[in-house]
């Protein structure tokens, strides 16, 4: 098969090789895909240019941690899957910049064969990592407000449609015009430059001087400050991504007292699913806590019910052919694109 592989951490144009490898084999538990398409997502630029990883694989290797296609072949216990259309996280969270992928049935989810591409490869990451965020651990309410940073993204993006149709108010914010104009129409009843100097003060204007309910920070340390000085008596402060400054999420950087004078939660937010054997283990080795498999399967439901009834859309900024993938990569990298990038192979 065709890999797009890192030889090197660098820019994406040098970094990335078209390698011919050998088709792999799926063990227990786990699914062989056929790959249609290919979403980019921001843990794929460290495993190409290099930066903070939690676990990083030896070069050359594949990036790539979500895929969508069909499941091709089946290790034992999982062969109720074979022929199935699914959306899918590869084993170790990298190896999709390929023709297929093996994929843990833990992380696979069924993607009807009535949603077209390149929507049906665009709704797995953002849509169930902002309902993680939004339902699971801030359990926001209708008339709430929820303040949603890089909110032209792919997460940010599904929070706005989310949080509107579970009826809250939505302060968005992103670094372009145009990406607050999108925003906007995605729902959101403000719009603001998190680089500019008062966009903290314009969100307390907002709500009467009380604050949001609800922060969604998929930025991290750059507008931590200023988030929780607008952030509601009681309110959940979700700890989305450091997209900011990714070092500091290995780094102590939260002044408990600032926590403590603010009255609010602090909420972790990790899209990873685990099968119980999993997640005892993580939880004695590591004190880690991993979401379920049934917990996926219950949010992938509502994700669809809602797309397929037109309460909620996929955001595609950019399609490109497998070819093409290097240079996608890197308009990734540049910000040059709203929404999802998709890798179409099909």
């Amino acid at each position: 098969m065709k890999t797009w592989r890192t030889q090197a951490y660098g820019a994406p144009l040098q970094a990335l090789q078209l390698d011919e490898v050998d088709i792999p084999e799926p063990n227990a538990g786990e699914l062989r895909v056929k790959v249609e398409a290919i979403p980019l997502n921001l843990n794929d630029l460290e495993r190409v240019m290099g930066g903070n990883m939690m676990v990083e694989p030896e070069l050359p290797y594949a990036a790539g941690m979500e895929v969508l296609g069909t499941v091709e072949a089946c290790g034992e216990g999982a062969e109720e899957w074979l022929g199935k259309r699914v959306v899918a996280m590869p084993g170790g969270a990298h190896g999709g910049f390929a023709e297929y992928a093996i994929c843990p049935t833990v992380s696979a989810f069924e993607m009807p064969a009535d949603i077209p591409l390149p929507d049906a490869a665009a709704l797995y990451f953002p849509f169930h990592l902002a309902w993680l965020g939004l339902f699971d651990r801030a359990e926001l309410k209708a008339g709430e407000t929820v303040l949603i940073h890089a909110a032209a993204g792919g997460s940010g993006s599904a929070a706005i449609q989310l949080a509107c149709d579970a009826g809250a108010r939505v302060i968005a914010t992103a670094g372009t015009q145009e990406k607050r104009d999108f925003c906007l129409e995605l729902g959101a009843e403000l719009a603001l430059d998190y680089k500019a100097e008062d966009w903290s003060a314009q969100v307390l204007e907002a709500t009467g001087q009380r604050g949001v309910e609800v922060v969604f920070d998929n930025i991290g340390e750059s507008v931590m400050e200023a988030s929780m000085a607008c952030t509601a008596y009681n309110g959940r402060y979700l700890m989305m991504g450091f997209a900011s400054n990714k070092a500091v999420a290995d780094q102590p950087f939260i002044v408990p007292r600032r926590v403590a004078l603010s009255n609010i939660k602090l909420c972790g937010v990790l899209l990873a699913y685990a099968d119980p054997a999993t997640s005892d283990f993580l939880k004695q080795g590591m004190g880690w806590n991993f979401a379920s498999a049934e917990l996926g399967q219950s949010i992938h439901a509502e994700i669809i019910v809602r797309y397929q009834a037109g309460r909620i859309r996929a955001i595609v900024g950019q399609t490109c052919g497998f070819d093409k993938l290097p240079q996608a990569v890197q308009d990734f990298a540049d910000k040059k694109t709203t929404g999802r990038s998709v890798v179409l192979l099909s």
